[in-house]
């Protein structure tokens, strides 16, 4: 196979993946204002998938770059490597979809990454040098926002849905519906702005990764193109939606009414914005389950379903390692097949 045909297919799988984001966080992006039945799924859909694409241009390319050439080291990636760690991220993907669990893609594509940069430094160097793969100080600024955007989202929807029964004391739960049904379509739309501006960016890193480990780059720099395309898939991926998903997020977690929709969609986006704004790839699952929970919190504690939610929290864990075994696997058989032996 030729390098540009191997290039090609790869970003083909890498816009794939990019496609089964957006279909596997639609439920993120539409599950509040479904379950508040703001909009029919349909119509949020659209709207999320809207703003997905309209995000292109906004908060630069930092995160992609970040995601492409700041946690792996480029000097031990080819594209067969790239090519492995889609594998395991669209693999584990496919799995938590199958289950519904709404687990993050992002984290999924670090797993993925990392771990097939570390099998071919294993099976080069030896496997105890397999983490010279990896660049620590990239690492250690998503594993700190990780735990942080979460948080951060959690404490916003607690402070928002505050704000909103002080601000309403005088007012009705009926007559603050009426408002916030109104005020939802803008916070939907600033959630699903925030999610394609953060998540899109994360495949343009691995296509431009692959241009450049392929030489078709000189140095990485996100071409116009690549920009288009990662947010075309993730815009097309949310329009067709991911209804396990949705049920999980929008009626297990606790139950929601367009005011606590407003302040989870609100807070997650302000929390997803700060991480894009300071070149940061976060979860944005991580992020809205986090406001969500925030937002059944507020009546009480008994209101969220810790259950539930802790079964998210393990699939979460397990993410970034079972993506990584997926890929590492997927990069061995690769290797042992007679490909990328140089």
């Amino acid at each position: 196979m030729s390098l540009l045909a191997l290039v090609i297919i790869i970003i083909a799988v890498a816009l794939i993946f990019d496609f089964i984001n957006g279909f596997h966080d639609a439920a993120n992006s539409i599950a509040t204002i479904v379950a508040t039945r703001v909009l029919t799924p349909l119509q949020a859909v659209v709207w999320a998938a809207f703003f997905n694409f309209v995000s292109a241009f906004s908060f630069g390319t930092g995160v992609a770059k970040t995601v492409g050439a700041g946690m792996v080291d480029l000097g031990v990636v080819t594209p067969y490597v790239i090519l492995s760690g889609l594998i395991g991220a669209i693999v584990w993907n496919i799995i938590t979809w199958w289950f519904g669990l709404p687990t993050s893609s992002s984290h999924a594509l670090f797993g993925g990454y990392a771990g097939a940069a570390m099998a071919r430094v294993a099976l080069l160097k030896g496997l105890s040098n397999a983490t010279d793969a990896l660049i620590w100080s990239g690492w250690a600024k998503t594993l700190i926002f990780m735990v942080a955007a979460p948080l951060i989202g959690v404490m916003l929807a607690h402070i928002y849905m505050i704000a909103i029964y002080w601000l309403f004391r005088h007012s009705s739960p009926k007559k603050m519906d009426v408002y916030f049904r109104r005020l939802q379509l803008l916070s939907a739309a600033a959630y699903s702005y925030s999610h394609g501006t953060n998540d899109a960016q994360k495949t343009m890193g691995i296509i431009t990764g692959v241009l450049v480990t392929a030489g078709y780059l000189p140095t990485f720099h996100v071409p116009v193109w690549v920009i288009l395309a990662a947010h075309a898939a993730i815009a097309l991926g949310t329009l067709f939606g991911g209804w396990r998903i949705v049920h999980t997020m929008g009626t297990r977690i606790t139950r929601l009414r367009p005011r606590g929709g407003f302040a989870a969609e609100t807070a997650a986006a302000s929390s997803i914005l700060l991480s894009t704004a300071l070149h940061v790839g976060v979860s944005t699952t991580h992020v809205i389950t986090g406001a969500i929970a925030g937002v059944g919190s507020i009546q009480r504690l008994k209101a969220v379903r810790w259950a539930v939610a802790t079964r998210i929290v393990w699939a979460w864990i397990l993410t970034i390692p079972a993506s990584a075994l997926i890929a590492w696997l997927s990069y061995l058989a690769l290797f042992h097949g007679g490909l990328d032996l140089r």
